[in-house]
């Protein structure tokens, strides 16, 4: 079994989320006692945040790079970034260590090809919705069309993570919100909604929708089982 290395802490709250799925999906796999292999730096989210509002992204780089280098020097074989937005630096990090990156919108475009869906809503923060590091990725290199919310309902999603998800708070009313902005995307023509940010799905369930819900720290996690297997 290889070591998964994870770069976590952005926000913890979801990172908790990572650890328990991987080491389900390892037990589900081998059964018995067995358990995840895993190294992980665990990083303080608040000065990366604040980077983030700053568009300070060459020192989120700088910052993370260092950090993805302490994993791999744990004996990690290969590296996920348990968020979506700093996938934003991930070229930054790649050039600094020596073992594989697990793109996470590359996990989420293999499950959305497996089942033929070519179009897609997506929700994040406001970096991952409206820059082209994500949604760009989704579109160029795995021929993907992704819908977005209107500028209020991004700013209203955007808000709803950092000021909620991210403290561990899940509020019935931005629940509300959320299902409502997921089934104008679906008016739009969605076939299902990326939640692009690794906290949303503490907020919103496949139950709660009709509307296909791909969970980017589900498929993610999934994907480093598949790897550390293989």
């Amino acid at each position: 079994m290889k070591t998964i290395g994870l770069l976590g802490g952005m926000s913890w709250e979801s990172t908790v989320g990572y650890y328990r799925l991987i080491n389900e999906g390892i037990r589900n796999a081998l059964g018995g006692l067995h358990s995840a292999k895993i190294a992980m730096v665990s990083v303080d989210f608040d000065p990366f945040a604040e980077l983030q509002h700053k568009a300070d992204w060459d020192e989120t780089g700088r910052l993370l790079a260092e950090a993805a280098q302490r994993v791999q020097a744990a004996g990690a074989d290969f590296l996920l970034i348990c968020a979506n937005t700093m996938h934003k630096v991930a070229p930054q990090i790649e050039d600094a260590i020596g073992i594989p990156l697990l793109h996470i919108a590359d996990a989420a475009a293999e499950v959305l090809l497996e089942r033929n869906i070519r179009t897609v809503g997506l929700l994040g923060t406001v970096f991952t919705m409206e820059q082209d590091f994500y949604r760009g990725r989704l579109q160029d290199k795995h021929g993907i069309d992704v819908l977005l919310p209107s500028p209020e309902d991004r700013t209203i999603v955007h808000n709803i993570i950092y000021q909620e998800l991210c403290l561990g708070k899940q509020e019935p009313a931005s629940r509300t919100q959320y299902l409502r902005i997921i089934d104008e995307l679906a008016g739009q023509g969605a076939e299902a909604v990326v939640l692009g940010c690794t906290e949303i799905g503490m907020l919103v369930k496949q139950g709660d929708t009709n509307i296909l819900l791909l969970d980017t720290t589900a498929v993610h996690a999934a994907n480093a089982v598949q790897e550390a297997l293989r």
